[in-house]
């Protein structure tokens, strides 16, 4: 029961990461896809927490040297209809594992939830600052699984700022988004606030290799704020907040390569955890 009950509390926040860990500045913001362009993302990423913080922000380590890991994959799309708009989707598939003293295991793993959605670039500046707005449709690939997630369905409306600049001979850039989210189907539903902010530097007159910091989070709110552990359910009540690094290098025009490692800073009914994520971005031009 106990297990069972810790495993819960701490699975959903890996289904978080791999979410947010999609969401890196090639793949989120404002910043235009032209249009016949397909930019294809497939990604792994690692997450450990062996202590979590409690619903008063206080941490503490997991019960008899609780130990959780989840490695994961993403592939996420993007593809340019024309000038205003763009085409995206994205599909994580997970394993979960929670362990106590290394004897007790309990394991969790499949596909999650598909999210697609049409992104609307708004306006721009000069052709240098971007603003767009995003809708996304979130549909569970499973049933009778709550260790993958909620099993509801639910939609996003995101609004994303962009920009460029010159910092001597090297060129910077900067991403910042904010969601809100709603999941449907009865009245715990949570509803979230997900928000990000990027700014990056070229290390290279070529734009071959960068580095970028991001701090991003989740706010989430829900009447339901227990935990369920005979028949678990995810945690709908919580928040953290997520600093990570990342190194970028273009071996092409088409294809790169990002390494992010990540780290929560804090947060309320979640586990603290450590992330480790490696992407590559591929891009076909079909006009």
């Amino acid at each position: 029961m106990r297990l069972l009950k810790t495993f819960t509390k701490t699975i959903f926040l890996a289904i978080i990461f791999l979410t947010i860990s999609k969401n890196n500045s090639f793949a989120d913001g404002g910043f235009p896809v032209r249009p016949g362009r397909l930019l294809i993302s497939p990604s792994v990423s690692y997450f450990f927490a062996n202590s979590q913080w409690d619903s008063t922000g206080v941490k503490k380590p997991f019960a008899n040297g609780g130990k959780y890991t989840s490695i994961g994959a993403t592939l996420y799309a993007e593809y340019g209809i024309s000038r205003r708009f763009a085409a995206v989707a994205s599909l994580p598939y997970v394993y979960n594992q929670y362990s106590q003293n290394n004897t007790k295991t309990a394991t969790s793993s499949g596909l999650t939830d598909l999210e697609t959605g049409i992104r609307y670039y708004l306006a721009n500046i000069d052709f240098i600052y971007y603003f767009s707005l995003q809708g996304t449709a979130i549909t569970p690939t499973y049933s009778n699984n709550p260790g993958l997630g909620y099993g509801k369905e639910g939609g996003e409306l995101k609004l994303a700022f962009s920009g460029s600049a010159p910092i001597g001979n090297l060129s910077a850039y900067f991403n910042a988004a904010d969601g809100v989210r709603q999941y449907f189907g009865g009245s715990t539903g949570p509803i979230q606030n997900r928000w990000n902010a990027t700014f990056g530097l070229s290390l290279d007159e070529e734009f071959e290799n960068q580095v970028s910091a991001t701090v991003s989070g989740i706010n989430s709110w829900s009447t339901d704020k227990s935990f369920v552990s005979a028949i678990p359910e995810t945690n709908k009540d919580f928040s953290f907040i997520q600093a990570s690094l990342s190194y970028g290098h273009s071996f092409s025009h088409e294809i790169s390569l990002f390494v992010t490692g990540g780290q929560f800073l804090t947060g309320r009914n979640t586990g603290v955890g450590t992330t480790f994520s490696l992407a590559f971005i591929y891009r076909l031009d079909y006009r």
